[in-house]
C-alpha cells in the first residue's frame, strides 16, 4: 500500500484527491497548518512555511508527493505584499520539503505539482502547448517560478511533473458557483467581449489526472490540465443558462468596468488562453467529461432534480 504526502490537502482539489486516493487504498499524509485528528487512511502533519517549520515525520514511508499548496490568487487584490505571498506560498513550500528530503532518509521517488494556465497570459485565440515561453506578467512569472522550484527535485533524483491547471469546475466551491450565481437569478451577463477563452476542467478529470501522473512513471515535465473542448466566456454563460433554463439577456459588462473594480485581478476574467491538452492525451490519459455540456450537466444535475 503506497503513501502519498499532499500539501494543500484542505483545498477543493486536495479534498477530492484525498478522497479518491483513500478509496483506491492509498494512505494519505496531509500537511496542514493546524493539528487535526487522524483517520484510518489520512494522517495529519503540521507545518509553517513562513517560519520554515515542518514535521519531519511527514515523509516516513511516503512514496510520492502531490504539491497543491498555494495562496488563493482570487481572494484579495494583488498588492505588492499579496503578490509576494502568492509566489512564496508556492515556491517556498516545495523548497521546505526538498530541504527535508535532502537531509533525511526517505523513499520518495516522485513529485506531482499543480501549476496554472495563467502561465500563458492573454493569447487570444492562439492554441497553446506546453513549449511556449511564460507570459511576462505576474501570473506568467509566478507559474514559471513555481514550476522551476518543483523541477529542482530532479537534482534529488526525483521524477517531477507539473500540471498547468485551468479553472476547475465542481458542484461546490470554486469559480463555477460564482459564475453561475447571477445566471441562476436571471442576471447573467457576458464579461468583456465574451470572446476570451477560459481553460477549464471538471474536478473529476483533474483528480484523475493527478492520480494518472502518480501511477505512470513515464510522465515527466509539464502537462496542460484542461479539457479538450475550448470554450469562450460567452459560450460558457450560454451553456450554463441553457442547462439551468434561465434567460441570458443583460448586456455585456465592459472590460473597463471590471478593470476599475478589480484592477490587475481583472486579468483572471478577461485574459484569453486557448490551451491544448494534446500532450496528456498522447500520454494515454482519457477524460470523463471532455465537453462543456457533459461537464455542466453532471455538475448541475442536482439543481435540475430539485426543480
Amino acid at each position: 500500500m503506497k503513501r502519498i504526502l499532499i500539501t494543500g490537502a484542505s483545498g477543493m482539489v486536495g479534498e477530492h484527491l484525498t478522497a479518491a486516493l483513500t478509496k483506491k487504498g492509498y494512505i494519505v499524509h496531509a500537511l496542514v497548518r493546524k493539528p487535526q485528528r487522524d483517520s484510518e487512511q489520512v494522517k495529519y502533519f503540521t507545518w509553517n512555511v513562513e517560519e520554515g517549520i515542518i514535521d519531519k515525520t511527514c515523509i516516513e514511508e511516503v512514496d510520492a508527493i502531490v504539491h497543491l499548496a498555494g495562496e488563493n490568487i482570487g481572494k484579495r487584490p494583488w498588492s505588492k505584499n499579496v503578490r509576494t505571498k502568492i509566489l512564496k506560498s508556492r515556491t517556498d513550500s516545495i523548497g521546505l520539503i526538498y530541504k527535508l528530503l535532502s537531509t533525511g532518509n526517505h523513499q520518495v521517488k516522485q513529485v506531482v505539482s499543480a501549476s496554472g494556465t495563467g502561465y500563458y497570459g492573454n493569447k487570444r485565440d492562439e492554441l497553446l502547448s506546453e513549449d511556449r515561453v511564460p507570459a511576462d506578467d505576474f501570473l506568467g512569472q509566478t507559474c514559471f517560478a513555481w514550476e522551476m522550484a518543483v523541477a529542482k527535485g530532479r537534482s534529488l533524483g526525483l521524477r517531477t511533473v507539473s500540471l498547468r491547471c485551468g479553472v476547475v469546475f465542481a458542484k461546490e466551491g470554486g469559480a463555477l458557483s460564482k459564475i453561475a450565481a447571477p445566471i441562476k437569478l436571471g442576471l447573467g451577463a457576458t464579461l468583456g467581449s465574451g470572446k476570451q477563452y477560459i481553460p477549464w476542467i471538471h474536478i473529476q478529470d483533474a483528480v484523475n489526472m493527478y492520480i494518472y501522473a502518480l501511477e505512470h512513471p513515464g510522465l515527466q515535465g509539464v502537462y496542460n490540465m484542461v479539457a479538450p473542448e475550448p470554450v469562450t466566456n460567452k459560450q460558457l454563460n450560454q451553456q450554463i443558462a441553457k442547462i439551468l433554463g434561465k434567460p441570458l439577456w443583460l448586456p455585456p459588462v465592459p472590460a473597463f468596468v471590471l478593470k476599475s473594480i478589480m484592477g490587475k485581478m481583472s486579468e483572471l476574467l478577461l485574459d484569453s488562453a486557448k490551451v491544448s491538452p494534446d500532450k496528456i492525451l498522447n500520454a494515454g490519459f482519457r477524460f470523463t467529461y471532455p465537453t462543456i455540456e457533459t461537464a455542466l450537466k453532471h455538475i448541475f444535475e442536482r439543481e435540475k432534480r430539485n426543480e
